[in-house]
C-alpha cells in the first residue's frame, strides 16, 4: 500500500469487528510511528495501549459509571473553540448530520444520538485502543508533535489492514483513564484512538466526510 492510498483510505472508523489485533502488530506500529517528526526531537508523546482483559475490564468500569449518572469527570482543555466562527461551525454541523443519516437518526431523536455518542466509550467495539498523553509543561507546538505522532500511527494501521478511531470524546473521562492505568500526574490525557479491522457491513461506516477544495485552502506565490 502506497502513502496515498493509506491517507485516501483511511476513515474514522465507527464499528469494528471484535476480531483480535497482534500485539507484535502494535509493537510495530508504534515502533515505526517514533519516527514521526518532533520539534527540538522533543518526542512528547507518551502512549498507553489496551487489549484483551485489561479493555474488558476497562470498558466494564467505564459502563458502571455511566449507569450510574456520570458524564465524565469533567475536561481540561476546550476540545472546540466555544464560540465556532464560520466556515468551521457548518463543516461541524454538517459532519455530524452526515454522520447520523448513515444510520437514520433524526436530528430530533435525541436519545438515539446520545446513544451512538455513547459508543465512543466502547471504542466503537474495537479490540485493542491507545491512550496518548504528553507533559502538561507542553505547549501547543508539542500538541501537534503528538499529532503527527497519531497520524503516523492511523497510516501505518491502514499499511497493516487495519482501521483507526481517533477519539478526542476520552478527554471528558481523564481522571478515570489516568487512575486506571496508574498514569503519573505530571502528564494529560489528549486523546483515545481504537485499532482494529473496520466492520465493512456496518452503515455508519459509509461515511466520508467532505473536504474543502484546495482553492479554499491553499494559497501559492510564484508557484
Amino acid at each position: 500500500m502506497t502513502v496515498t492510498e493509506a491517507i485516501e483510505t483511511r476513515i474514522t472508523t465507527r464499528a469494528f469487528l471484535d476480531t483480535p489485533v497482534s500485539g507484535d502488530v502494535l509493537r510495530r506500529i508504534l515502533d515505526i510511528a517514533r519516527r514521526a517528526p518532533s520539534g527540538g526531537n522533543l518526542q512528547p508523546w507518551h502512549v498507553w495501549v489496551l487489549g484483551g482483559d485489561e479493555m474488558v475490564r476497562f470498558k466494564a468500569l467505564i459502563r458502571q459509571r455511566m449507569e450510574a449518572g456520570m458524564l465524565g469527570d469533567g475536561i481540561e482543555y476546550e476540545i472546540y473553540p466555544p464560540k465556532l466562527k464560520e466556515p468551521y461551525r457548518s463543516r461541524r454541523f454538517k459532519c455530524g448530520e452526515d454522520l447520523y443519516a448513515t444510520i437514520d437518526i433524526a436530528r430530533e431523536d435525541k436519545q438515539g444520538r446520545l446513544a451512538q455518542f455513547s459508543r465512543n466509550f466502547e471504542f466503537f467495539g474495537a479490540p485493542a485502543a491507545f491512550f496518548f498523553f504528553l507533559d502538561r509543561t507542553m505547549g501547543p507546538p508539542q500538541w501537534s508533535d503528538v499529532g503527527m505522532f497519531m497520524q503516523s500511527i492511523a497510516l501505518l494501521a491502514r499499511e497493516q489492514g487495519l482501521h483507526t478511531c481517533p477519539q478526542e470524546a476520552w478527554a471528558a473521562w481523564y481522571q478515570t483513564v489516568a487512575e486506571f492505568f496508574a498514569v503519573p500526574a505530571e502528564l494529560m490525557l489528549f486523546c483515545g484512538m481504537g485499532i482494529g479491522y473496520m466492520d465493512e457491513s456496518n452503515p455508519v461506516n459509509s461515511l466520508r466526510t467532505d473536504r474543502a477544495p484546495l482553492e479554499e485552502i491553499a494559497t501559492f506565490v510564484g508557484i
